[in-house]
C-alpha cells in the first residue's frame, strides 16, 4: 500500500530533496491517493505537478491540471465542490478517489520507465482494492499502460485512445487525454471532450 516514506527512485528522491530546499513550505513527497477509499470510480493520472500535488500533497489540487477535472466532478456529482486550492479546503470527494501512476514529483514532468515500475506496485494495490466491475479513468496513455501493467494486461490487447472503454480483468478501463495545461491550451482537449467522458463515465456507474 502506499508508503509516504518511499524513497526507493533515487532520482525523484534527490530532485524532491532539491525542490524542498528551494520551497520549504511544499510538500516534497509521494502523494497519496485522495478520496473515498470504498468509490467504484477511481481517476489515475500521470504524477504530481510541480506546484499543485507536490506543493498542497493532494492529487490535482492546486494546478492548472486540476481546473477542469474538478469542475468536471463536481458537475457530475462526484465532488463537493468545482475548485480544489488546498488539501484543508475542505473538499470531499463523493464515490470517487484520485491517484497517480507515480506517486512522487518527477522532473520537467517526465518520469522514467524505471520510477513507473517502482510505483507500479502502489498502483496495483490500489486496483486490487477495487470492487468489481469498478470504472478506472486513465488521464493519459502513461496512467494507461501503468494500469495496464498493474492488472498483468496485455499493452496490445489495450490500445490507448481517447473516449475508449477496455475491458481488463476485473474493471472496465476507460481513457481520457490529460487534462494537462498543454492539452487543454493546444485544443487537443477541450471542455466538450472531457464533458462527454465523464457523461459517459457516470452512465457507466449509474448502471
Amino acid at each position: 500500500m502506499f508508503d509516504r516514506d518511499c524513497r526507493a527512485c533515487a532520482r525523484l528522491a534527490g530532485f524532491l530533496d532539491t525542490v524542498k530546499v528551494r520551497n520549504p513550505g511544499y510538500y516534497c513527497g509521494p502523494v497519496p491517493p485522495f478520496g473515498d477509499p470504498s468509490a467504484r470510480f477511481l481517476i489515475v493520472g500521470l504524477a504530481p505537478g510541480m506546484h499543485g500535488a507536490n506543493r498542497t500533497g493532494r492529487p490535482f489540487t492546486g494546478d492548472h491540471a486540476g481546473i477542469l477535472l474538478y469542475q468536471m466532478l463536481h458537475k457530475y456529482g462526484f465532488a463537493s465542490a468545482a475548485e480544489s486550492v488546498a488539501s484543508d479546503d475542505g473538499l470531499v470527494l463523493q464515490r470517487c478517489r484520485i491517484t497517480n501512476a507515480v506517486k512522487c514529483l518527477p522532473p520537467d514532468n517526465k518520469p522514467v520507465g524505471a520510477e513507473i515500475n517502482a510505483c507500479n506496485a502502489f498502483l496495483a494495490a490500489e486496483l486490487q482494492a477495487l470492487p468489481a466491475d469498478s470504472v478506472v479513468l486513465a488521464l493519459g496513455g502513461i496512467a494507461h499502460r501503468a494500469i495496464l501493467k498493474a492488472l498483468g494486461a496485455r499493452q496490445a490487447d489495450f490500445v490507448f485512445a481517447h473516449a475508449a472503454l477496455h475491458r481488463p480483468g476485473h474493471i472496465r478501463l476507460f481513457d481520457s487525454y490529460h487534462c494537462s495545461r498543454y492539452n487543454t491550451n493546444t485544443g487537443r482537449l477541450t471542455v466538450n471532450m472531457f464533458d462527454a467522458i465523464f457523461a459517459e463515465l457516470r452512465q457507466l456507474l449509474d448502471k
